[in-house]
C-alpha cells in the first residue's frame, strides 16, 4: 500500500510553498478522517515540521500546551508564563529556528477558541502578527481542521484573515478509483462493493485486511458490534464540535438511511413531530454541512421545489441501511451468518444509487483522457410524467455547449438488452410531452448518450444506441477501472 494515495496536487503545491523562501499562510480543511493529518505528516521531513493539535479545552490550556510542545520540538528553553497572550505565542512561532526552513501546522484550529467569537479574536491576533514585519525566511504556517464551515469562514469576507492565505484547499474523501488503490481487490465488482460499503474515507479503508475476502471484511469491520469501522461511524456525530441533541441527528440519519427522502416524512420517521419545522430543517442542513447528508432536486426543477435527502457517505449509508436494521440480530449472532443470510441478498439493490455516483466520478476521471464534453451540471430526474406514470432518468447532464447528455446506470450482472435503450428514449419523449424544458434538447440527435453498465451490453444494445446517436459512450467495469480511468 503506497504511503499516500491520491493528493498529488496537494503535496506538490504545499511543498512549493516552502520553496518560495518567504512566509506563507495556508488553510486546509475537510471532514473527519479524510486524511488531513496523515497528509501533513508525510510531505516534509519530520525535523522541519512542528505539529500542534488543538484540544477542546480552554484557550489558556491550549496556549500553554502549544508553548510546551514547541519547546520540546525546538529544544529551546521556553516558559509558558512568558507568553500570556495569543499574539505573543504566534510571534514565537514565526521566530522558531530562524532562519531555517520551518513548517508550523496548527491542526484542529477551531478548538483554540471556545466560541466563534473567541476564534475570531484569536484569528485577529494572528493577523496582527502576520501584518507586522516577518522574518524573510522559508516559513509556512498551516491552519487545519475538521470544522469545515468554521475553517472556511476564516477566509470569508470581513474575517481578520481574509485574503491572507496563499493557498487553501478542502480535502475530500476518495473517489471510487482511489478506493481501489487502497483496496485493490482482484474482482472489479468487489472494488465497487468495497466503495459501496466503506466509502472513500481513508481511515475506514486503512482497517481493511486484504488477506481476507471483502465479505469477511464487511462482517468483521461493519457488522460486528465490536467492528472498528462500525465504532467509528457510531461515534462520529458525538465527536462533532458543538452538535447538541446528538440523538435527534442520529434519528434523522436513521430515517434517511431507510430510504425516506422527503422532509415531512423524515421528520415523522425520526420522531420529531413536536419540533418546529425550522428547527429540524436546521438540523438537516447541519448534517449536510458536515458531509453526512446531501440534498438534491430533479434537474431543471424550480427553486421552490422540495429537496430530496440521501446519506452522502457510503459507509454511513451502509450502516443505516443494514447495521441498524439487523442490530438486535447482530448482537446475538455471528456477523458472517447475518451477512450471508440477510445483508448480502439485499446488497446489490443498495448498490444502485452508489453506482450512479461512481458513474459521475468516472466521467470526471475520463474527461481529459477521452476528450469528453464539458459538463455544466450533473443530476438525475425522477417522478411522474404528465400522465402520472412513474419515470426515472439516471443521468441528466446539461453541457456547456448547450446540449444535454442523458443515459442510464445499471448495476447489472449480465449484458443489458436493447430494450433498456428503447425505454430510455421513450422516457425522454414522455418528458418532452410533459413540458420538461431540458428534455427537448436531450431528445435531439446531436445530444450524446452515456450508459454505464457493470455487466456490459448485448450487441443489439450497442447497435441500437449507435443508430440513434452520433455521440455515444458505453462503459463497463473494465472501462471504469482500466488504464484509461486510473491515474
Amino acid at each position: 500500500m503506497p504511503d499516500i494515495v491520491d493528493r498529488q496536487s496537494e503535496q506538490q503545491e504545499l511543498r512549493a510553498l516552502l520553496s518560495r523562501g518567504t512566509p506563507q499562510l495556508a488553510l486546509l480543511y475537510g471532514r473527519r478522517r479524510v486524511g488531513k493529518t496523515y497528509l501533513l505528516n508525510h510531505i516534509w521531513p519530520r525535523e522541519q515540521v512542528f505539529y500542534f493539535t488543538g484540544a477542546e479545552t480552554t484557550e489558556e490550556q491550549n496556549r500553554a500546551t502549544l508553548v510546551q510542545d514547541l519547546a520540546d520540538w525546538s529544544s529551546e528553553t521556553l516558559h509558558v508564563e512568558d507568553y500570556p497572550t495569543w499574539r505573543q505565542a504566534f510571534r514565537l512561532l514565526f521566530e522558531v529556528r530562524s532562519p531555517e526552513p520551518v513548517v508550523v501546522v496548527l491542526d484542529e484550529f477551531q478548538y483554540l477558541g471556545k466560541t466563534p467569537e473567541d476564534l475570531g479574536s484569536i484569528a485577529s491576533e494572528l493577523n496582527a502578527v502576520w501584518e507586522q514585519r516577518r522574518p524573510n525566511r522559508p516559513f509556512v504556517l498551516i491552519l487545519s481542521g475538521s470544522a469545515v464551515k468554521t475553517l472556511e469562514a476564516l477566509d470569508g469576507g470581513g474575517a481578520p484573515l481574509y485574503g491572507r492565505f496563499t493557498w487553501k484547499a478542502k480535502l475530500e474523501p476518495f473517489d471510487y478509483g482511489h478506493v481501489a488503490e487502497m483496496a485493490p481487490f482482484t474482482s472489479l465488482r468487489d472494488r465497487v462493493r468495497c466503495y459501496a460499503a466503506f466509502g472513500g474515507t481513508p481511515r475506514y479503508l486503512a482497517a481493511l485486511d486484504l488477506e481476507q475476502s471483502l465479505d469477511e471484511n464487511i462482517a468483521r469491520l461493519l457488522l460486528d458490534p465490536r467492528g472498528e469501522v462500525r465504532s467509528l461511524v457510531e461515534t462520529a456525530l458525538v465527536q462533532e464540535r458543538g452538535l447538541r441533541e446528538v440523538a435527534k441527528y442520529q434519528a434523522i440519519l436513521r430515517a434517511i438511511g431507510t430510504g425516506i427522502t422527503e422532509f415531512a416524512e423524515i421528520k415523522v420517521r425520526a420522531g420529531l413531530q413536536a419540533d418546529a419545522d425550522t428547527v429540524v430543517r436546521r438540523m438537516v442542513e447541519k448534517l449536510i454541512d458536515l458531509g453526512y447528508v446531501r440534498s438534491e432536486r430533479n434537474m431543471g426543477a424550480k427553486a421552490t421545489a422540495a429537496y430530496r435527502y440521501r446519506i452522502d457517505d457510503p459507509a454511513f449509508a451502509f450502516y443505516y441501511a443494514f447495521v441498524t436494521r439487523f442490530e438486535a440480530a447482530l448482537a446475538r449472532n455471528d456477523p458472517m451468518s447475518i451477512w450471508t443470510q440477510h445483508v448480502a441478498p439485499l446488497f446489490d439493490n443498495y448498490i444502485g444509487h452508489v453506482f450512479e455516483r461512481i458513474a459521475e466520478q468516472a466521467f470526471r476521471r475520463l474527461h481529459a483522457r477521452l476528450d469528453l464534453p464539458m459538463v455544466r451540471d450533473w443530476g438525475r430526474w425522477e417522478g411522474q410524467d404528465s400522465e402520472r406514470q412513474p419515470l426515472e432518468i439516471d443521468i441528466v447532464a446539461p453541457l456547456v455547449d448547450g446540449r444535454v447528455m442523458t443515459g442510464g446506470v445499471k448495476w447489472n450482472a449480465t449484458p443489458i438488452p436493447a430494450r433498456w435503450h428503447h425505454h430510455h428514449m421513450e422516457g425522454l419523449q414522455r418528458l418532452t410531452r410533459s413540458g420538461v424544458a431540458w428534455a427537448h434538447a436531450a431528445a435531439r440527435k446531436e445530444s450524446p448518450l452515456l450508459w454505464v453498465a457493470a455487466g456490459g451490453f448485448e450487441p443489439e444494445f450497442e447497435a441500437a444506441v449507435q443508430k440513434e446517436r452520433d455521440e455515444v459512450y458505453l462503459w463497463d467495469l473494465e472501462m471504469l477501472y482500466g488504464a484509461q480511468a486510473m491515474p
